[in-house]
């Protein structure tokens, strides 16, 4: 188990070092409020960013396309831990506007109903400085940790999934930890 942690945290390293920066908000950077249509579950509601700090930290994850083979495979991983993030007190949602027509389906098939996926309008992909450049109008794959104050706590701006789900999950735990 100890090696399986020790390669991930090395994987969660290599993935924020190596990879090349594509833009994004830094962090301390003040995160842009938004409130879009998401769904959960196949079922619609409307996400207010806002709101969702009263209850304490967001992990907003942006990624390319719905039913995309990296964006599956990330999406998996995050409903993996999906309790995890819960249990740190943390809200998760995933923001896309690749396939935005099968957010609904997405959810349910590759989220597994365990967190919401928004549809990224044009005002939040240039707030946070998350366009793809390969295809107008998509997002890359940028996943933030906003603080309760709104404060961008963490940031990993990176095509490939590997070290997303780490890196948030470990700058929410170390959020929590500040805390007490």
């Amino acid at each position: 188990m100890r090696a399986r942690i020790a390669l991930s945290m090395l994987a969660a390293l290599v993935a924020t070092t190596a990879t090349p920066a594509l833009a994004a908000l830094p962090v301390g950077a003040t995160a842009p409020d938004f409130t879009t249509q998401a769904s959960v579950g196949g079922k619609d509601f409307s996400f207010s960013l806002k709101k969702a700090l009263r209850k304490g930290p967001v992990v907003l994850y942006f990624f390319p396309a719905a039913f995309t083979s990296g964006c599956t495979v990330e999406a998996h991983a995050f409903a993996d831990a999906a309790a995890q993030f819960r249990k740190q007190g943390a809200t998760l949602i995933g923001l896309t506007a690749g396939n935005a027509e099968r957010i609904k389906e997405f959810t349910t098939v590759e989220c597994r109903d365990k967190f919401p996926v928004g549809l990224a309008t044009p005002e939040t992909i240039t707030g946070y400085d998350v366009a793809l450049p390969q295809k107008a109008g998509w997002t890359n794959r940028t996943s933030y940790v906003i603080a309760r104050n709104g404060k961008i706590a963490y940031v990993l701006s990176a095509m490939e999934p590997l070290g997303h789900i780490t890196g948030t999950l470990d700058a929410v735990k170390a959020l929590r930890a500040r805390k007490r």
